[in-house]
């Protein structure tokens, strides 16, 4: 009875606790969501925002800057796998600093992708510039998958703040034509059509507000984190809200849908009238799952990739998480 009495206690000390940090993140009439129990770690190390691709029967993750073991910063990290279950860590992707964030040491949400026309790797992330002013994007090249990615020299995007970071490309299957999804800072997710070679927006092209923040009940003070997924001729936009991560870590990922990449994109709080847009929260060990990723393995399934905080050990930072996703009555649902 006494231990059965000190688990119930332990219990409801964690719930409270989680319950108070939510609520500090979130308006006092809104009400925190309950656990979901689908979080699933397959690389227990800090290895945040990862963007997961396969290919030629590899799968290879992209992931923001961490201390590597002998305690020297790696810039944008990598890891491969051949089931996408087991990882083997690789080190640092992008070796050599931009010159434009030579003196800094801030890179993240790195966005990579193979591009067939070019026959290279293509690389977008997010990096603090030398002048210290706001948050830039830059585009590397490679011509492996574990890199050494090569910046082009020149920041893709400058930004005031936090607004230009997050990246996420992507090719309309219906049109061929090239999109870049990105946005934080408060301000609304945006998409913007790109030339074919990635190099700069398309001409005459603007950018498109798509997601709104402050539109749910949790989760949606800010909106970050896009990442763009086509099935069955609709577009699917994921992305994560308020706050990724440290003390008041409240972070899950949302999902809209459209027709087409430019939209209007319809949340899933919106859809259904719940004015939740989550699919992805929580679970009783794990807190703050977000900023994913989508891939498909070699039999078609669906992946979703994030990461998430372990609560009794926050220390090892946010661990890399694999769960299958599946389309059902229109929506992505998140499986054990």
């Amino acid at each position: 009875m006494n231990k059965f009495f000190n688990c119930l206690v332990l219990v409801l000390l964690v719930t409270m606790t989680a319950c108070r940090s939510h609520a500090q993140q979130v308006e006092p009439t809104k009400e925190a969501a309950p656990y979901s129990g689908l979080i699933h770690v397959v690389l227990d190390r800090d290895f945040p925002d990862p963007t997961v691709i396969r290919y030629n029967g590899k799968y290879y993750a992209y992931a923001t800057q961490s201390p590597g073991s002998d305690g020297k910063m790696i810039n944008i990290q990598v890891a491969w796998s051949t089931d996408h279950e087991h990882w083997t860590y690789a080190g640092d992707a992008l070796p050599q600093k931009p010159s434009w964030a030579s003196n800094t040491q801030n890179f993240w949400a790195p966005d990579v992708f193979f591009d067939a026309k070019l026959n290279k790797f293509v690389m977008f992330f997010s990096a603090d510039p030398n002048e210290l002013t706001g948050k830039w994007m830059g585009i590397a090249y490679a011509d492996n998958p574990l890199g050494p990615f090569t910046d082009k020299g020149t920041p893709f995007m400058k930004g005031p703040d936090f607004q230009c970071i997050d990246p996420k490309a992507f090719v309309d299957p219906k049109t061929g034509k090239h999109f870049l999804y990105w946005g934080s800072d408060f301000q609304p997710l945006r998409v913007r059509e790109m030339k074919d070679d990635w190099s700069d927006f398309a001409d005459g092209s603007a950018a498109t507000a798509v997601v709104y923040p402050g539109k749910d009940k949790s989760y949606s003070n800010l909106v970050e984190g896009s990442w763009l997924d086509y099935d069955n001729g609709t577009c699917y936009l994921y992305y994560s809200g308020d706050n990724c991560c440290g003390a008041g870590a409240n972070y899950a990922v949302m999902i809209a849908k459209a027709d087409n990449p430019l939209g209007p994109f319809v949340r899933l709080g919106e859809s259904d009238k719940t004015l939740n847009s989550a699919i992805l929260i929580k679970d009783a060990v794990y807190t703050a799952p977000g900023h994913n990723s989508i891939f498909t393995d070699e039999k078609g399934n669906k992946f979703i990739a994030y990461h998430a905080i372990e609560i009794a050990h926050k220390e090892k930072g946010r661990v890399m998480c694999i769960s299958p996703v599946e389309y059902k009555n229109g929506w992505p649902v998140v499986i054990k």
